[in-house]
């Protein structure tokens, strides 16, 4: 993995991004459990004098404008506190172990596989260290409950030091269901972006009450396993909440030149009868698939069979299928033709006997 250290060089004009340091992290291709789409939201921080602490988890990457000052300094896209000052003019430093915070709530609760903590632009006021941890709390905890000293906080990233203007990249092995996460930064400093990728451990007792709901969607535990091309947007959209706003919102592949097809494969929450189907193309005018399918399996070995034929696709438009009987599965596949791409894929149903007894057993080994 890789890791970088000290200050960046001062801006010296043109993009902002050429020296940016960063790296391929193999985790990222888990969804982002701190996505404001999905709920997340930072909910308290100790000091934010220069930034706004809600920056951390805005979409996209930090922007930076060096002309743009205001009656505190510097504006900057991400989160800052003030500078710590020693005890005295004799210890005029901070002691090692002072630090700023900001608590996040996940949008979903989770597994967490690796976390970003992005310093872009803050190149030499950027934290010499940071460190993360992870909380399991049940309902919606005040930020005084998650404080008080009997919540007990597991180490997800122990502090390590990071660089200025850099994506600051962990992997993480910890197999428990986290809910809340607090990053620090030692001992101040700017971080401009903060993302936690994982897999979503939802509630069973949610969804049993829920009785029928999407099977598939991010929010109750769905993933995306592979998908054929990620050119414009990643195929994890497809599963986030709500329809999409904008065309990037979705999911929409480079022009093919060849007799092939897309798709994307999906692992649901568990093994589920599906009902219905919806294949949306909102936002996408020019650009929407052709025609697409959607096919089911019954575990990791099964036969792919099909739930939607390959059926003719209108732009911009929700399309609803309800199925002549229930499918069974634990994994779907969506293959549009030829190319172009769609904005969501829902499937409506319940789990069987044994998919909910399986989603229970993970989510109480897991902390639950």
């Amino acid at each position: 993995m890789a890791r970088f250290t000290g200050d960046a060089n001062p801006y010296g004009g043109g993009d902002p991004y050429a020296d940016h340091r960063t790296a391929d992290f193999p985790f990222t291709r888990y969804a982002n459990l701190a996505d404001r789409q999905l709920g997340a939201g930072v909910i308290a921080a100790n000091d934010e004098f220069f930034a706004q602490r809600e920056n951390l988890l805005l979409p996209g990457r930090a922007e930076f404008d060096p002309e743009r000052f205001g009656h505190k300094g510097k504006i900057m896209d991400g989160w800052e506190t003030r500078r710590r000052r020693g005890s005295s003019a004799r210890r005029p430093w901070p002691t090692a172990d002072d630090h700023d915070w900001a608590l996040v709530r996940l949008g979903a609760p989770g597994v967490v596989r690796g976390i970003v903590v992005d310093t872009a632009h803050f190149r030499g006021n950027h934290p010499q260290a940071v460190s993360v941890e992870g909380a399991s709390m049940t309902g919606s905890p005040s930020p005084e409950q998650l404080l008080a000293d009997d919540t007990k906080w597991t180490t997800l990233v122990p502090r390590t030091e990071v660089g200025g203007h850099a994506a600051n990249g962990f992997a993480v092995d910890v197999e428990q269901r986290i809910t809340h996460v607090r990053v620090n930064q030692h001992p101040d400093g700017g971080i401009a972006r903060l993302r936690v990728y994982g897999e979503v451990v939802p509630d069973p007792r949610w969804l049993s009450v829920l009785g029928t709901f999407d099977v598939v969607a991010l929010e109750n535990g769905g993933q995306v396993e592979d998908a054929s091309n990620r050119f414009y947007s990643p195929a994890t959209n497809t599963i986030r909440p709500g329809r999409s706003h904008t065309m990037d919102e979705g999911w929409e592949t480079r022009r093919r030149r060849d007799q092939g097809h897309d798709w994307i494969r999906y692992q649901l929450v568990a093994r589920s009868e599906i009902r219905a189907i919806e294949i949306d193309t909102a936002c996408l005018k020019g650009n929407a698939a052709g025609w697409a399918s959607v096919s089911v399996r019954d575990g990791s070995d099964g036969e792919w069979t099909q739930a939607v034929p390959r059926t003719r696709l209108q732009p911009d438009t929700n399309h609803r299928f309800v199925l002549t009987s229930p499918a069974v599965a634990t994994h779907a596949r969506v293959d549009i033709f030829p190319d172009g791409g769609i904005s969501r894929l829902r499937l409506f149903g319940a789990l069987t006997e044994d998919g909910a007894a399986r989603l229970a057993a993970r989510h109480q080994e897991l902390g639950g």
